[in-house]
């Protein structure tokens, strides 16, 4: 099963970054999830499988554009 996320959501993990931020920005989708640490701004890449392991919740959900 896959979560569902879109460009610009924003979602916790269930690990902290080392910079001790929880929350990340959805910038990338495809078979990796690129994601940015909203307190210092740190680009990293997950592949879709360790995401799914990871991910605990949906802060924010981007309206859809029509």
């Amino acid at each position: 099963m896959y979560i569902e996320v879109e460009m610009g959501d924003v979602v916790r993990l269930r690990k902290k970054h080392p910079c001790g931020g929880m929350e990340w920005k959805v910038v990338r989708i495809g078979a990796d999830i690129g994601l940015v640490c909203l307190k210092c701004q740190r680009r990293i890449l997950l592949p879709r499988g360790e995401f799914n392991k990871q991910f605990k919740s949906k802060i924010t959900t981007v309206a859809p554009s029509e």
